[in-house]
């Protein structure tokens, strides 16, 4: 049984801390394609950077993202995903994928809400608080204009998070 689940939401507000819970709880987790587009770049100093060429990242994050969708199996959980990339991609002048985001869909989306106390940039996270409350309305938009009812996770401990995820798809936490 194929389940794909997308957690998605504001920059800095848990994502990522919540799907390393969830995969040591054993589910299958697929990272952010933005922090592994960095780590590759920084690797071969490439120039698709957010904070270099803001378009080359946004192509790669999209590409990242099909490839992620297409090689999936089972039940999955996204960190950011298609629609993310698809928010990045018109952001820089690019085309909206509007196949990608039609043919290629999520059967359940969380949102995480933005969350002051817990944001902090690091070496990758770059922008302010208030970019990141911008680039979480577009995002938030987009998954609903693409047809998408997000539930939004709880603003509480990360097993709390993950519990409320796992009990809200029906599963076993």
């Amino acid at each position: 049984m194929r389940k794909f689940v997308m957690i998605s939401g504001c920059s800095g507000g848990g994502k990522s801390t919540l799907l390393a819970e969830l995969a040591q709880r054993g589910f299958s987790v697929v990272p952010e394609p933005g922090r592994r587009i960095i780590a590759e770049e920084r690797v071969s100093d490439g120039a698709a950077l957010p904070w270099r060429n803001s378009a080359a990242f946004a192509r790669r994050a999209l590409a990242m993202s099909v490839a992620d969708y297409d090689t999936a199996t089972g039940l999955t959980f996204f960190d950011r995903g298609i629609v993310d990339a698809a928010v990045a991609l018109v952001a820089t002048g690019g085309t909206y994928p509007s196949f990608e985001v039609t043919h290629r869909r999520y059967d359940r989306l969380f949102i995480v809400p933005p969350w002051a106390e817990i944001y902090e940039n690091d070496e990758d996270r770059r922008h302010s608080y208030d970019k990141a409350l911008t680039d979480f309305e577009r995002v938030n938009s987009a998954w609903i204009e693409a047809g998408y009812d997000p539930v939004e996770i709880p603003r509480t401990t990360v097993a709390g998070r993950a519990d409320f995820v796992l009990e809200t798809l029906g599963l076993d936490s």
